[in-house]
């Protein structure tokens, strides 16, 4: 049975609201494949994932053809920057999280996006519950990207001291990488798909 949090937040993200309206139409539109990233707050892990994984598709020549945002499961930060010792164990690295705003996952994002990868297992549950039941197959957590990695989950750093934040950022380039080739094989597999009917 889903706990009292967990059905105040259903009731809030069915409610939806201008606050939590996600990534322009005009990206959505132009996105052949789009990916969420989600942890609890949207202030740690998911965002600094949503830059990576950023990045790492502008490497690879697809970020073109890619809708990259993020989210939280839960609304304690709306509107509010990343953490900043998030942000300063991001640059050093060189990815700026510094133009990102915490939002809450929308009933919208489960619709719009076509993979949606949680942080860690409390994040997923919330995701789940929350996501129409014929279309949990988006869901997926960061690490089953990166199995051999030795961590099931990406943890959150946010009573953790520095080294916290390091271990989530090794963990996320590992699970990023993972996501990027699979975001690659299912833009060349929608390539070679016939078009449909006229």
């Amino acid at each position: 049975m889903a706990s009292a949090w967990l059905r105040r937040w259903l009731r809030k993200a069915a409610a939806g609201g201008p606050e939590q309206a996600s990534a322009p139409a005009a990206q959505a539109a132009r996105a052949e494949y789009a990916v969420l990233f989600c942890c609890t707050a949207n202030i740690c892990r998911s965002p600094t994932a949503e830059q990576m994984f950023r990045a790492a598709a502008e490497e690879a020549g697809v970020a073109s053809r890619l809708r990259i945002d993020s989210a939280g499961t839960h609304d304690y930060q709306l509107g509010q920057p990343p953490d900043p010792r998030a942000r300063h164990h991001a640059q050093l690295r060189g990815l700026d999280l510094g133009g990102l705003r915490a939002r809450r996952v929308t009933r919208r994002d489960f619709d719009e996006f076509d993979l949606i990868v949680a942080m860690d297992d409390d994040n997923l549950q919330a995701l789940h519950f929350a996501c129409p039941e014929d279309l949990r197959h988006k869901l997926r957590l960061a690490m089953s990207f990166a199995p051999r990695a030795g961590s099931r989950v990406v943890p959150d750093p946010y009573l953790g001291g520095p080294e916290a934040f390091e271990r989530v950022l090794d963990l996320l380039e590992l699970a990023c990488a993972g996501v990027l080739g699979h975001v690659q094989a299912e833009l060349l597999l929608r390539r070679r798909q016939p078009a449909g009917p006229a």
